[in-house]
């Protein structure tokens, strides 16, 4: 089938939940893409900060496929090599950690979190009604019912309620807008990113996340950092919490972890490593073989100092390319993020364009994203390298100029 066809296709089968751009991907390398027809692409987007280590990288290639043909998935009823291997290097390089859970999501991992901070405040002897969890305005943490409940963004719960109740809002990088969430008693834990993605690419101030400890020690409530997009080495460290004067108790990762394959985890510190038992919770698929071995060789290759090096370096690459662009059309009125996730802020006469930046961007061989209608997202694969970061700058440059 053609080109044409498949997208006709699409549109018959698919749930329409999607707006997809008009290329069909095929095949990669490193960090470059080609589609159906030919056309090559530099990968600014790394699938939504999932291809950490880019396309079709051997070592991933290896692990995939010398544990197919072993044995593919067994279910959690019995031990398995593969994701014990995995578990065991999360915790110790986690820095904080002391038992782990696997999923499938970011999502279902956000969705552990919730629970086991509910059943936490339970074993506390807190009414249903001192259950609360604060988030945070244009905050993401998933498209389940209560993920997205959680999340501070009103547009994607609109025609969904009933909600779940139980959650509060408080203002980003606000510390008193967060004390005053606290005032009433009612929240046993925080969830927030250290670095929003979907909300613009922000990052927490030292002082709000270091506030929230704060905030979380002097009322007995759990501190939840959702690592899902800024985790696995793309901020500069594997953990972007690990830029900060604290630790967590509950940390949700996902995307990178598998680089490619579906897989998350929720990782957990010793406040909260007993409180679940058999039977409280659980997942099919969750530890997945084939998942869990190639997440195994990709953890151990994210948490390189080659990679660390990488990040840095690269991250001053696309800053300074973006300040060139800048100086020459005044396009960008910010810059934002940490290490290789970052947000350009469009200016008024550009920001209305977004969506024409975006297709001239597709135009032109270059694959970005966007965060809310003014920030235009760069989530490159962490091992990119000079010739890719100088050329996708250069179809950026094209793509803003027209």
């Amino acid at each position: 089938m053609d080109s044409s066809q498949l997208y006709s296709l699409a549109e018959q089968y698919y749930l329409p939940v999607y707006s997809p751009r008009r290329a069909i991907l095929d095949h990669g390398k490193g960090s470059r893409v080609w589609d159906r027809d030919g056309k090559e692409y530099i990968d600014f987007a790394a699938g939504i900060a999932v291809n950490g280590l880019g396309h079709a990288h051997p070592a991933l290639i290896k692990a995939l496929t010398d544990q197919a043909a072993k044995m593919w998935h067994t279910s959690n009823v019995f031990v398995s090599e593969p994701p014990l291997k995995l578990a065991q290097k999360i915790v110790e390089t986690s820095g904080f950690a002391t038992k782990v859970f696997f999923c499938n999501s970011g999502a279902e991992a956000n969705e552990a979190a919730i629970k086991i901070a509910r059943r936490y405040a339970s074993m506390q002897g807190r009414s249903a009604d001192q259950r609360v969890i604060l988030t945070f305005e244009n905050s993401f943490h998933g498209r389940t019912l209560a993920t997205v409940t959680a999340g501070g963004q009103a547009k994607y719960r609109e025609s969904f309620e009933p909600l779940p109740p139980g959650f509060r809002y408080a203002t980003f990088n606000d510390l008193e807008s967060a004390r005053a969430a606290f005032a009433d008693g009612a929240v046993c834990a925080v969830l927030v990113e250290p670095v929003q993605g979907e909300g613009g690419v922000t990052a927490a101030s030292k002082e709000f996340l270091e506030g929230l400890r704060a905030l979380c020690d002097a009322n007995d409530a759990l501190l939840m950092l959702d690592e899902v997009q800024c985790g696995m080495g793309r901020t500069g460290t594997l953990y972007a919490w690990q830029q900060y004067d604290l630790q967590p108790d509950v940390v949700t990762i996902a995307k990178a972890l598998g680089a490619g394959m579906p897989i998350g985890a929720m990782l957990v510190g010793p406040k909260v490593a007993d409180t679940m038992s058999v039977g409280t919770h659980g997942t099919t698929f969750g530890g997945n073989l084939l998942s869990t071995a190639v997440a195994y060789e990709a953890l151990n290759l994210l948490d390189s100092d080659e990679i660390r090096e990488n990040v840095t370096k690269q991250a001053q690459a696309i800053h300074d390319g973006l300040e060139a662009i800048n100086n020459d059309l005044k396009c960008f009125s910010e810059y934002r993020g940490r290490g290789l996730m970052m947000g350009a802020v469009l200016t008024d006469d550009y920001a209305p364009r977004m969506t024409e930046i975006l297709d001239r961007c597709m135009e032109k061989g270059l694959l970005a994203l966007q965060a809310g209608p003014t920030v235009l997202r760069f989530l490159p694969p962490l091992n990119i390298n000079d010739d890719d970061v100088a050329e996708g700058l250069q179809r950026l440059r094209e793509s803003l100029s027209q």
